[in-house]
C-alpha cells in the first residue's frame, strides 16, 4: 500500500496463536540499550555473498554505503497506526516495519530540498516475547529482522524477501 506522499511500507508480519497453548512466562529480560546493540550488530550482519574472500571489510563497508537518508529505530511494539496500515489482527504482530522510498525507486531528485529520511524500526516486545528464554534466538532474531527490513529498503516486495531468505538459510 503506497501512501499520498508515495512512501511504501513494508513490514515483517508474525502470526501467534492464542489456543489453549500454556503460555511461557520466563522471558529473556533485556533493556532498551542491550537491545539496540542487538540491532547495531544486525545493521552489521551483510549477507554472505558480500563477505567473502579478503576483501570482506571493503564489500561490507560499500553494502553500507548503499544505506543512504534511512533511520534505525527501536519500539517497543507497533502502534495502532501501524497495526491499522498492515490489517494486523489481535494474533499477529510485527518484528520490524520499513517505510518509505525504497532505493530502487528513487529518482534523480531525490534528496534535493529538505528529505526526510526512510525509517526502518525494530519492535522489541514481539521478538522478545517470541524469543521466550532464549537470549541467541533474540541476538539471530534481531539480525535477521534488520536485514528483512533492509532488503525492503533496497527494493524487494515481501514474496522477494522471503525466498531470499529461504536461499539465505539453505546457504546459497
Amino acid at each position: 500500500m503506497a501512501h499520498a506522499n508515495g512512501d511504501t511500507p513494508r513490514s515483517h508480519k508474525v502470526s501467534h496463536s492464542r489456543g489453549f497453548v500454556a503460555i511461557r512466562i520466563i522471558f529473556v529480560y533485556m533493556n532498551r540499550e542491550e537491545f539496540e546493540k542487538l540491532v547495531d550488530e544486525g545493521f552489521l550482519a551483510v549477507p554472505e555473498k558480500f563477505r567473502k574472500r579478503k576483501e570482506e571489510v571493503r564489500k561490507q563497508e560499500k553494502f553500507r554505503k548503499r544505506m543512504k537518508n534511512v533511520a534505525i529505530l527501536v519500539e517497543d511494539e507497533p502502534s495502532e497506526e501501524v497495526r491499522k496500515q498492515e490489517g494486523l489482527s489481535d494474533e499477529e504482530t510485527l518484528f520490524g516495519y520499513y517505510q518509505g522510498i525504497p532505493e530502487i525507486a528513487r529518482g534523480a531528485d531525490y534528496g534535493v530540498g529538505a528529505t526526510l529520511p526512510d525509517t526502518i524500526v525494530i519492535y522489541q516486545k514481539p521478538i522478545i516475547e517470541e524469543a521466550g528464554d532464549n537470549p541467541e534466538l533474540v541476538r539471530e532474531m534481531v539480525r535477521d529482522t534488520v536485514l528483512h527490513e533492509f532488503a525492503h529498503y533496497l527494493g524487494m516486495n515481501e514474496d522477494e524477501v522471503e525466498r531470499w531468505e529461504v536461499r539465505k538459510k539453505k546457504g546459497k
